[in-house]
């Protein structure tokens, strides 16, 4: 224990009633009042003083302590926060790429779809040319066939004609000479004349007959045509 001389008690007891400044902490515990009932009290009170303070600042530090802690909190949870943030903004910077990429495509697309558009437009038109132009050359075909068909028939009626015409020509004549050699000889003409009358009669109607057939039937082909 320690035992202090009375100046030293004067002016620890003088230093706190003046300036409130007292001893503190264990050495309280270490001095001696000696029965001194003034020194006793002012121990007993910076005592009490020691521990008041010592439980504030025990307060203080929890305080500081539970501050320090929510701080942590905070920050730890300010940086998970700013984790998930960063993954956010990366997946937001991803989509928006994947966006990009799907929007390009899109537009290749549709560019391909316009050109697929075009091109079986064109097919279309060369298509509809292509059927027109079958179209024209079959009646172009039609129109020589038919131009043919009626040469051809022009051609065999004018033949049958002169070949009918010679006949009739040939029989005539051949009658006629038959009929004038009789008239020169002197031999009777009258079985003869009315023989060679009746052969004209029939080749010239034979020769009409043949005529209005020949026409009557070229008729009906044009119109059935």
């Amino acid at each position: 224990m320690i035992k202090l001389d009375k100046k030293t008690k004067d002016q620890l007891i003088d230093l706190y009633k003046t300036k409130k400044i007292a001893l503190e902490g264990n050495i309280l515990k270490l001095i001696d009042p000696d029965g001194d009932v003034e020194l006793e009290n002012y121990l007993k009170e910076t005592t009490d003083k020691d521990k008041d303070t010592r439980r504030k600042r025990l307060e203080v530090t929890r305080k500081v302590q539970t501050q320090n802690n929510d701080l942590i909190k905070w920050k730890e949870e300010n940086e998970k926060i700013q984790l998930e943030l960063k993954e956010s903004l990366e997946q937001t910077e991803n989509s928006m790429r994947e966006m990009e990429f799907l929007k390009e495509e899109a537009d290749k697309a549709r560019s391909e779809a316009e050109r697929l558009k075009e091109e079986a437009e064109n097919a279309r038109l060369e298509a509809e040319i292509a059927r027109q132009e079958a179209i024209n050359a079959k009646n172009v075909a039609e129109g020589d066939l038919e131009l043919m068909q009626k040469k051809t028939q022009f051609e065999l009626i004018g033949t049958i004609v002169r070949v009918a015409l010679w006949v009739i020509l040939g029989v005539g004549g051949v009658t006629t000479i038959m009929y004038i050699l009789a008239l020169t000889a002197g031999l009777d003409t009258t079985v003869i004349g009315s023989t060679w009358s009746n052969i004209i009669g029939i080749l010239l109607t034979n020769a009409f007959s043949i005529v209005g057939t020949i026409m009557g039937v070229k008729y009906a082909s044009e119109k059935k045509d």
